[in-house]
């Protein structure tokens, strides 16, 4: 420890560039204590991710996120990420006080599937598949993005659900109902469902290109545009 009472940036990089095997990994992850967060790109996470596991891709407002979700600094953090991506990760990490990351995934989703451990998945939709369910009846829809986007414009019908107040947000979802979720274009829709897939909830569709597409695309009924700036 140096004399503020904070690791040195070498011991933090030391404990958070290790790699475990898929094994070693998945005993770690079994004991409960580590957060598991998987960096890589929404589209890519959908497709297969560790049960268990969040996405806040590291191309984004990583740091933002994390100290928006994980309120404990000092909580054990496992990682997963495309190769080459591991120091940015840590460092971005630390600036942000998160100097608990205890290891990465060695050579990534592939060594977990290899070893025979499962993958999760998330459905997505496109914005002209979302129309088309849309147009066949009332859709549950689930707008993530922040109120006061929300109150900008949004979609008719939609509910605002909050990706930065998610605890309360959750009191929204029937569990035993579909519910279509976006954001404004697919980085905290991912977010939202993943934290929620990794807590039972398995009934979350997430809508790609989100608000940006769906407005653009012409096929729902929006709310009237209120200047942002008025709503402060």
């Amino acid at each position: 420890m140096n004399i503020s009472g904070y690791d040195s940036i070498n011991d933090v990089m030391a404990r958070g560039l290790r790699f475990l095997n898929a094994l070693e990994f998945e005993a770690v992850m079994s004991t409960g204590r580590p957060v598991v967060i998987d960096t890589r790109s929404a589209e890519i996470f959908s497709k297969g991710f560790i049960p268990g596991s969040i996405n806040i891709g590291i191309d984004g407002s990583f740091a933002v996120w994390v100290g928006t979700l994980i309120k404990d600094i000092t909580q054990d953090i496992l990682l997963i990420a495309e190769p080459g991506r591991e120091e940015e990760i840590i460092t971005r990490l630390a600036r942000v006080g998160y100097d608990h990351a205890i290891g990465f995934l060695e050579d990534g989703i592939a060594s977990w599937v290899f070893e025979g451990f499962r993958l999760d998945t998330i459905p997505t939709v496109n914005v002209k598949e979302f129309a088309t369910a849309h147009a066949s009846g009332v859709l549950n829809i689930l707008d993530v993005r922040k109120a006061s986007e929300f109150d900008s414009e949004h979609i008719i019908g939609a509910v605002n659900a909050p990706l930065d107040y998610i605890e309360e947000s959750m009191s929204k979802i029937n569990t035993d109902k579909i519910y279509y979720v976006h954001c404004a274009g697919g980085y905290r829709s991912m977010i939202f469902i993943s934290i929620l897939k990794a807590r039972g909830y398995n009934n979350l569709i997430d809508v790609n290109g989100g608000f940006a597409a769906i407005k653009s695309s012409g096929e729902f009924e929006i709310s009237n545009y209120v200047c942002p700036s008025t709503l402060l």
